[in-house]
């Protein structure tokens, strides 16, 4: 497919997981694709196989006014316009928050909460006037983790949850300006995010009971549902916070009693 063929698309946080795949399957279906991260040499190396004339690497780090301007000045630039900012760099945290130094609060917000809003003020003037089918739109990597608590994770809860709503506050600000904002929400995949819960079997087992696919996601899960809110497809959707969790949140909570016996 070839649904992206002449649109611009902005992917932040890009070097491997969940961001990788994204800018793959942009790549694959014809956009000019912009990658985003802190290691350009980590982006070269995602970026080996993309046609080098509809790519650009921006490294950096998203935190900051700055860089935002910096990084849709670039695309612009470079290929005259935008068309889709992907905003997926993001940082966990894990602990007590009565334990938790400032800088561990500062980093997470700074990038998983500033950073996205930065990025959306930055690139909304230039999705503005995209003319593609469907209409321009921003694709926010959330979580489940941002419309329910987990049990050690309160600094990444609360960034995520902003994540969730700014989700839905954009998407009523821009729909006036033809510009869609939906987000994603995936559950545990397999990225080197995910690796510390992974590399624990009782743990991981945990987490697949809870699962009903009965799998973790692939980060190439996430990206095809990525690809579909940004298509002309999805030109009716914004507003949208789309579980990609294996049915995680399709449950209240209770445990599967049917794993037990009678």
């Amino acid at each position: 497919m070839n649904r992206f063929s002449g649109n611009t698309i902005i992917v932040t946080g890009s070097s491997s997981g969940i961001g990788a795949a994204i800018a793959r399957r942009f790549s694959e279906e014809g956009a000019n694709v912009v990658l985003n991260s802190r290691t350009r040499e980590d982006l070269e190396d995602v970026a080996k196989d993309f046609p080098d004339e509809r790519t650009l690497i921006v490294e950096g780090a998203i935190g900051g006014a700055d860089f935002a301007k910096e990084i849709v000045e670039k695309t612009v630039e470079r290929f005259g316009g935008l068309d889709v900012l992907v905003n997926n760099a993001g940082i966990a945290a894990t602990g007590q928050l009565s334990e938790a130094e400032d800088e561990d609060i500062e980093s997470v917000i700074d990038i998983n909460v500033k950073g996205m809003l930065y990025m959306c003020r930055a690139a909304i003037p230039e999705l503005a006037k995209s003319e593609i089918a469907g209409g321009a739109s921003i694709v926010n990597t959330s979580s489940v983790s941002g419309s329910g608590g987990d049990w050690t994770m309160p600094i990444y809860n609360a960034s995520k949850g902003a994540v969730t709503n700014l989700t839905r506050g954009l998407a009523l600000q821009l729909g006036a300006q033809g510009i869609r904002v939906n987000a994603v929400l995936p559950s545990l995949t397999r990225t080197e995010m995910s690796e510390g819960i992974r590399d624990k079997k009782e743990l991981m087992q945990a987490f697949l009971r809870r699962i009903p696919l009965g799998r973790a996601g692939e980060p190439e899960d996430v990206a095809s549902v990525v690809a579909f809110l940004a298509s002309e497809d999805a030109r009716f959707v914004t507003g949208a916070n789309l579980p990609v969790d294996g049915g995680v949140s399709a449950s209240n909570g209770q445990p599967n009693f049917m794993a037990f016996g009678d």
